[in-house]
């Protein structure tokens, strides 16, 4: 039923939409040829789907305004606002959109502890007061040895290591032994560590607490040798214990001593600090109640750029380090900054007791290949002198050291590896030659790590 009467409606709404057909027509005649495109094809599309229309509604123009509502009558509310699916508007492009991968990596490796550190201020810290001047002293005084050297090295955990010492036909030893042997244990975390040699033959136990105190803010380490009863009265009188303090800031080093050496108490205090990023000073006091000596020492260090001698690299090397550090954010190097590649560093240290001045000096000629130093002892008192010069060349799998003073005493050390797998043996040779005393000393050694 619901079928025949929609079909006989849409039959009789056809008739009377004709008449409003050809009006519609004839409005859209008048417009141009774009225009009368549109409502043909409108009109096809009209007339080709039925259209149902009730009676007592008011058909008007699309463009017309709506009618207004009756005086009194309360205003219609909103129409609902539909929920559309579009997406979200894209974020706004970061701030290194347009920088590449590798420069982005770059910029979040460079925002690190240490950059930010340095950012606080520029001033390093200058290290501890005993190290000032061990590294260009290495240059001119060589661990020399005479004889057969051993060295075993086990590691038995993470954290824990043995080594045992051999060494055989010396006569380097001062209480007139040709031979020693010794065994070494070390226990070390992140935290600390615990060391201990014993010497079977001397009967001497030596031994070392290393330990963070304050969450790290300071170090406490506790020294101390200890000999068989009944012994030597010399080596019982060497019997030594000494606690020490070191702590320290952004810009400086101290360190506390307090213990027992030779047979009385010590007391000992040491600071340095650095004054610009190439300038660190210091000194040192020590007081031994045994003898009631008052010992002190104070050392000037200086740091600064050397062209490594390869002409052009050198400027490439400045220009690249430059760019590095204004893609990384940072200010370009000036002229007082601590230098980055191949340095010269000149020590200088007093010491009142001896009345002893030595200057140091320390040269990159090849950066981690060819290091050159020098080394100069006076006396102010007596003008006497001594003059040291020293090199060191580093190869891929060995390193020769050389050494002379001005008595003519020539001391080499060579070192090589065995393999190139990490921890393959450690061959070395060593001589000395004194042409003053006509004196010569050889020696040979390997050391085998675990």
């Amino acid at each position: 039923v619901l079928g025949l009467l929609s079909s006989s409606n849409i039959y009789h709404l056809k008739d009377k939409e004709q008449p409003n057909n050809q009006q519609t027509n004839k409005q859209t005649n008048n417009m141009g040829t774009s225009s009368s495109k549109e409502s043909s094809s409108s009109k096809s599309a009209s007339s080709s789907l039925p259209f149902v229309q009730w009676q007592g509604i008011q058909r008007t123009q699309c463009d017309a305004p709506p009618p207004l509502p009756p005086p009194g009558a309360v205003p219609p509310p909103p129409p609902p606002v539909e929920k559309t699916t579009t997406a979200a508007p894209p974020p706004p492009p970061a701030a290194n959109a347009g920088t590449p991968p590798s420069e982005t990596n770059n910029n979040i490796e460079n925002d690190s502890i240490a950059n930010a550190a340095a950012m606080v201020s520029s001033v390093p810290n200058p290290g501890p007061y005993e190290q000032a001047s061990m590294d260009c002293k290495r240059l001119t005084t060589l661990d020399t040895f005479d004889g057969m050297r051993v060295d075993i090295n086990k590691q038995l955990s993470p954290f824990m290591a043995v080594v045992h010492s051999f060494w055989l036909g010396t006569s380097m030893i001062p209480d007139g032994r040709n031979r020693t042997y010794t065994f070494l244990t070390q226990v070390a975390d992140e935290s600390g560590l615990l060391m201990a040699r014993i010497d079977p033959e001397r009967g001497s136990v030596d031994g070392r607490i290393h330990r963070a105190l304050l969450g790290g803010l300071a170090m406490g380490k506790v020294q101390m040798g200890v000999s068989a009863p009944g012994g030597d009265e010399q080596q019982s009188a060497n019997d030594q214990l000494l606690a020490e303090m070191d702590f320290g800031g952004l810009s400086w080093t101290g360190n506390l001593k307090y213990g027992s050496m030779g047979g009385g108490l010590v007391f000992g205090c040491n600071y340095f600090q650095s004054i610009t990023p190439r300038l660190a000073m210091g000194g040192e006091g020590m007081y031994i109640s045994a003898n009631s000596n008052l010992l002190s020492n104070y050392t000037l260090k200086y740091t600064m750029p050397v062209s490594s001698g390869a002409g052009e690299d050198d400027e490439d090397d400045d220009i690249a380090a430059a760019a590095k550090s204004q893609v990384g954010g940072g200010a370009p190097p000036s002229e007082g900054a601590a230098p980055s590649g191949p340095t010269a560093t000149m020590v200088a240290n007093y010491n009142s007791a001896q009345g002893l001045l030595a200057l140091n000096y320390k040269r990159d000629v090849t950066p981690n290949r060819v290091t050159l130093g020098a080394e100069l002892q006076c006396s102010p008192m007596t003008l006497e002198s001594q003059v040291m010069v020293g090199a060191e060349f580093k190869l891929t799998r060995s390193k020769m050291a050389i050494c002379v003073d001005g008595t003519g005493r020539v001391q080499s050390c060579l070192e090589t590896k065995l393999g190139m797998q990490p921890g393959s043996p450690t061959l070395n040779f060593s001589a000395e030659l004194d042409h003053a005393k006509d004196s010569m000393k050889f020696g040979y050694g390997i050391n085998i790590d675990g």
